[in-house]
């Protein structure tokens, strides 16, 4: 009897419906604190020292936000998951999961890397200007060679588990696919190249958040009947 009653506290832990937004989220902050970074670089690398000056508050405004995406790009890859269920299979879920976890780590070392330089740059001055632009390409090269890679992989393994299990209309594995392929093939230190992960990532979040709230309304109306 009492091992009924303590049963009984325990709730089943259901994902919240707001964690959708979680997508839209990491869009938003990731988006901006790459356009923050890439307008505070300059394009001749050997300019002047790039973070100091005007270009520091941006850089230190993007250091801020990059935490946060981070967080909000778990909660979208724990919305997909939940979302998988059942359905959910080993090999491609570790491909899916590896290559999020990866991605999210590259981007933390390489605004890591630019927290590191621009407080060499500020308390060094001109005497540091070739580790400042060691750093800068170091920081440029995770973002747009290794870390976008990781992301096209994400696409793939995640767009491959859509079109076996159908839960995702044909036309939104196509594009991430295309945008995938894009990705692994395309080498360019342009933002609009690293812009494109972040645009599909709010796409998915929206499409979920709407077919989410029709799947509650159906239910509900059944429900009533």
């Amino acid at each position: 009897m009492a091992d009924t009653q303590d049963q009984k506290q325990f709730r089943l832990l259901r994902t919240p419906r707001s964690a959708a937004v979680a997508g839209i989220v990491f869009a938003a902050l990731f988006s901006t604190s790459l356009v923050l970074i890439h307008t505070a670089l300059p394009a001749d690398p050997f300019d002047e020292t790039p973070w100091v000056g005007s270009g520091e508050t941006r850089i230190k405004t993007a250091l801020v936000l990059a935490p946060f995406a981070g967080i909000a790009f778990l909660w979208f890859i724990g919305v997909i998951r939940d979302r998988l269920g059942d359905l959910e299979d080993r090999f491609f879920a570790t491909v899916f999961l590896g290559s999020g976890l990866l991605f999210l780590a590259m981007g933390f070392v390489s605004m890591g890397t630019a927290g590191g330089v621009l407080a060499i740059a500020r308390h060094s001055g001109s005497s540091a200007d070739e580790i400042v632009y060691f750093g800068r390409e170091i920081m440029l090269q995770i973002n747009h060679v290794y870390a976008l890679r990781m992301a096209a992989v994400f696409m793939i393994s995640l767009g491959t588990i859509w079109l076996r299990t159908g839960l995702m209309p044909r036309w939104l594995v196509v594009t991430t696919y295309l945008i995938a392929l894009a990705l692994l093939v395309v080498v360019s230190f342009s933002i609009w190249t690293t812009l494109a992960f972040p645009a599909w990532v709010a796409v998915i979040s929206v499409y979920i958040l709407v077919t989410g709230r029709r799947v509650r309304a159906e239910a509900a109306r059944s429900v009533a009947q």
